[in-house]
């Protein structure tokens, strides 16, 4: 099996969970890393034992790198997908794909001319609770979804964002809560719910007004396309980032996420299904471990020539128009309907 060379754009806190990844997956090697920050970049790799290039245009010339994976924020993820599909490279971007749907479509139609593929890292697809919920829902096992509802609660402080000049700014993170934080939990009601065709939204800023010109808190109700009905509420002004709370009503029981534990209730009857693993090494538990798996089913799906698995640009971009969506929504103060 042929060694495939990967590299890393971008050594903020997230790029850690891709060096793990990498480590775990059978053919593939860390050849390089990526960073402004020339004293950083020099130090992870002589750590990890590869090579170290400041500019992300100079490493894309290295053709011995097959695929990039993009950890950059959110501002630099087009220009940087659009750059490595034109080298030739396969690439793994962390979410968003991008800052709105106008690059999604740049980014469609790069995708379209490149030799390589796109995935997109929505790994909390792959925590075991997931996985449980969508068998469970395609097995009908509570009947005709009701309603799904997701509660999510974590802490973002000022010096959160003092640490990291461009979040917090529309033209460098493109929202705040619901583009970072809570687009991975608005993935998870579409993606189970069958997708969304509209939604009566409100977003505010709260306790972080005076530190960011974007959002802290939002709720929405949603319709999905089976008919089903969704409340969605996320905040970052909790003192701590308490586990995704989520709850399905079906016509014949319930599937509740309490604690990174899914329950089936059922008449009375409380039975746990499933339970995420703790996370490894010094990763958040919100992160889980489904970046190992979805690295591993991304260069899986490289090796076969095959998209089978990988969350891709039309996947990715499905929570993205979510997000814009709800922004929009707050600002008519009406319903938004979102197309099939």
């Amino acid at each position: 099996m042929k060694t495939l060379n990967a590299a890393i754009i971008g050594c903020g806190a997230i790029h850690t969970c891709h060096v793990e990844a990498l480590r775990q997956t059978p053919g593939v090697a860390l050849r390089a890393v990526v960073d402004v920050d020339k004293d950083k970049g020099l130090a992870l790799s002589a750590g990890y034992g590869c090579h170290f290039y400041q500019d992300y245009r100079e490493m894309l010339c290295d053709v011995a790198i097959d695929a990039v994976h993009i950890c950059t924020p959110h501002y630099l993820h087009k220009p940087m997908i659009l750059a490595a599909l034109a080298a030739g490279k396969q690439v793994f971007c962390e979410k968003p794909v991008a800052m709105n749907m106008a690059e999604v479509t740049e980014i469609r139609e790069a995708e379209i001319q490149a030799s390589g593929q796109l995935g997109v890292c929505y790994q909390n697809r792959l925590n075991p609770t997931s996985l449980a919920l969508r068998q469970l829902l395609e097995e009908n096992t509570i009947g005709r979804v009701l309603s799904i509802n997701a509660f999510l609660t974590w802490s973002r402080t000022e010096p959160y964002y003092a640490h990291s000049a461009w979040r917090g700014h529309y033209a460098t993170e493109g929202g705040s809560l619901l583009i970072n934080q809570a687009i991975h939990t608005l993935d998870l009601m579409q993606w189970l719910g069958g997708g969304v065709t509209r939604l009566k939204a409100v977003v505010d800023c709260a306790r972080l007004a005076d530190t960011i010109d974007t959002e802290d808190t939002a709720m929405a109700t949603l319709d999905f396309t089976g008919g089903a009905r969704g409340l969605f509420f996320a905040s970052n002004n909790h003192t701590q980032d308490a586990p995704l709370q989520l709850d399905i009503h079906g016509e014949n029981g319930e599937l509740q996420l309490r604690n990174n534990t899914l329950w089936h209730v059922d008449d009375g009857k409380r039975v746990e299904i499933a339970s995420d693993e703790a996370p490894y090494g010094h990763s958040k538990r919100y992160w889980g471990n489904g970046h190992i798996n979805a690295i591993r089913q991304f260069y899986d799906a490289v090796r076969s020539d095959s998209h089978s698995g990988v969350t891709g640009l039309n996947d990715a971009a499905k929570s993205l128009h979510l997000v814009e969506a709800i922004y929009r929504s707050s600002q008519l103060r009406q319903w938004v309907t979102l197309p099939e």
